[in-house]
């Protein structure tokens, strides 16, 4: 098939995907294009990559200066969505009570930028991730969150998974590249790693519609077109292989193996013991690990060299180069200037800029006072989604997963960074805005009245 018309194809394509999804948008403001297209230049390429201006190479001072373009963009779309939420008229002070731990940790990190390298460079980084929990916020606040959160989750895959594989089979000089003299596919993004991330963030979602949401009557009138699973997972799942993110794969594993769990009867009648399951695995497989050192040959199905890629080593030499373990480098600000240039030189010439570790990472930045106020805020958000799932079933099914996702995929990458849509993700995740009903309230539930009494359900 030539390009051009395979291009053709792809085009029809996400046109047809657009066209079955044109009446899922009803009851959600216009603000979800400002996320949408935040999640669509940090899920692929930015906004200078786009345009083929990015610097040729990378360089310590080309990665603390970053593109002037690419600032202004996020820059652009920050101030929009903070201009959104003031006009939403936000109860401020139930919005911080419910969510302290997440304020504390970005006041922290904003505290940080003081005793940073680079200040000024500190408090640009801040500026770009607290973008993250605008966005997060803009989603949280609509009037039918779970159905903002569908939709930008979903029209993320029409556009970029089609163009991936576009990319990939006919303009390999935009899908293709090499790493270490080993060929990579990053499709419509430029790493294999955030091709495999971004199958993981569509796929979680459009098997959650699949699994908790397709065939159940109290959904009917939100429910996806047959005809979109058939397109969709198989690109996915076609798209994960190519990429071998072994990273991705093991996280969707994980979240898929969630979905279908909640449907068992025992769990699916009491919602909550979910939670119950998760931790028996969790000591079970720990039991495992101590008798019989079950991690390595996890590893090793996985297609991996059980140091991970040597990753031991990378996570042994930054933390031997902690400056303070207490408060950390400041924000985004271990991998600057000489530090990054000696690590680079006792690495062999390779040029980092994570840890490939998030938790590690933010170890190297915000010291353990940051890590704290972090944890705190995601234990805070689980229990959040453990009162949640008694209410609201399969939102609170879709905010686990993706917590708990999000979580096992900074094991191995560094993912809670100033653009990022796994740290989107996660605070959408652990946020909570809302206030009960009322009993008897009558609500719209799949286009037909429905009247809930004597239970307290969580609004936006």
């Amino acid at each position: 098939m030539s390009p051009r018309l395979a291009s053709l194809i792809c085009f029809l394509c996400i046109f047809y995907l657009f066209w079955v999804d044109r009446k899922k948008s009803d009851g959600i403001s216009r603000a979800v294009w400002i996320p949408l297209i935040w999640m669509f230049f940090a899920g692929s390429r930015f906004a200078s990559q786009w345009l083929n201006l990015a610097p040729p190479e990378m360089s310590a001072e080309g990665y603390s200066e970053g593109s002037p373009l690419d600032r202004n963009v996020f820059l652009v779309l920050i101030l929009a969505g903070i201009w959104v939420l003031r006009q939403r008229r936000l109860n401020w002070s139930l919005l911080i009570a419910r969510n302290a731990w997440v304020v504390l940790f970005f006041v922290f990190a904003l505290v940080s930028t003081l005793w940073a390298d680079d200040p000024f460079m500190s408090v640009k980084r801040w500026i770009k991730g607290l973008g993250n929990l605008v966005m997060a916020l803009i989603l949280v606040t609509e009037h039918r969150p779970v159905k903002s959160l569908g939709l930008v989750l979903r029209r993320l895959g029409f556009v970029l998974l089609p163009l991936s594989v576009l990319f990939i089979k006919y303009y390999p000089d935009l899908g293709r590249g090499y790493h270490m003299g080993m060929p990579m596919f990053g499709g419509a993004t430029l790493t294999k790693n955030a091709l495999g991330q971004l199958c993981l963030i569509t796929g979680i979602y459009y098997f959650w519609e699949l699994l908790l949401r397709r065939g159940k009557p109290e959904f009917s009138g939100d429910q996806l077109h047959y005809s979109v699973y058939f397109i969709m997972l198989p690109m996915i799942a076609w798209l994960l292989y190519i990429a071998d993110s072994a990273t991705s794969l093991s996280c969707m594993m994980i979240a898929v193996a969630l979905l279908v769990a909640v449907r068992w009867p025992p769990v699916s009648r009491k919602p909550r013991r979910i939670f119950s399951l998760v931790i028996t695995c969790v000591l079970v497989l720990a039991f495992l690990e101590s008798l019989f050192g079950i991690k390595e040959t996890i590893i090793l199905m996985l297609g991996r060299r059980p140091d991970l890629t040597d990753r031991g080593t990378i996570w042994t030499l930054v933390l031997s180069m902690a400056s303070n373990p207490l408060i950390g480098s400041g924000y985004e600000s271990f991998w600057t200037g000489p530090r990054l240039l000696e690590l680079s030189q006792r690495l062999g010439g390779v040029m980092l800029n994570q840890a490939h570790n998030g938790y590690i990472e933010l170890y190297l930045n915000l010291g353990i006072i940051g890590l704290f106020f972090l944890l705190g805020s995601i234990l805070t958000g689980l229990l959040k989604v453990r009162r949640q799932l008694e209410m609201e079933y399969a939102y609170a099914m879709l905010k686990f997963a993706l917590i708990v996702a999000m979580l096992t995929y900074n094991y191995t990458e560094a993912m809670f960074v100033s653009v990022s849509n796994i740290f989107v993700l996660l605070l959408v995740g652990i946020l909570e805005y809302g206030k009960p009903m009322k009993h008897d309230e009558v609500v719209m539930v799949g286009g037909r009245h429905a009247k809930f009494s004597k239970v307290k359900k969580y609004v936006g």
